[in-house]
């Protein structure tokens, strides 16, 4: 086995052990921990199977040359303003966020606007922008938004243009 994979076990291990040894011995912050593991993997369960089939679907039924006219390398400033609406509507956060723009990197999309996707998809949920504005006003949602979305679209934009200059690419990982 390589040192990662035996680093990666035994770090996993020595959580779940600190876990166990914390709700026998009654160890208030660790039980709180285990409580919020739990909460949050509930909550992905709930949400990423549903998401990863949307996905696959994605991937059978839009056509690469669809997304190549959009949001490839030919497409103009519509192409961001499609991203920033598909990032608002995602569900899920930037863990489901990534592998939608994996998706459309590997369609052809280029990568300024998949990091505008992201972007959008960190500051601009349409569910966390309606909470935003019930506590701090729809004013405050409104300038955030004005200020945010132009500096997420100039700053995908210079670094997707230095990525592709220096030949990056996306590869899937392991």
């Amino acid at each position: 086995m390589k040192r990662n994979t035996v680093i990666k076990i035994i770090l996993f291990a020595g959580y779940f052990v600190f876990l166990v040894v914390s709700w026998l011995t009654g160890f208030n912050s660790g039980q709180e921990i285990g409580r919020n593991f739990i909460s949050f993997s509930t909550t992905m369960l709930g949400i990423i199977p549903g998401a990863f089939i949307l996905i696959g679907l994605f991937e059978v039924w839009v056509k690469r040359e669809t997304v190549e006219r959009h949001l490839g390398e030919g497409s103009d400033f519509r192409g961001y303003l499609w991203v920033i609406l598909l990032g608002s509507t995602t569900v899920g956060g930037l863990y489901m966020a990534f592998p939608v723009a994996y998706a459309l990197y590997s369609k052809g999309a280029k990568l300024s606007v998949i990091f505008t996707y992201l972007g959008a998809a960190a500051i601009c949920r349409i569910p966390m922008a309606i909470f935003e504005a019930s506590f701090l006003g729809v004013k405050f949602t409104v300038i955030r938004w004005l200020v945010s979305l132009p500096l997420v679209i100039i700053t995908s934009i210079l670094l997707g243009n230095y990525l592709t200059r220096k030949g990056y690419k996306v590869s899937a990982g392991k």
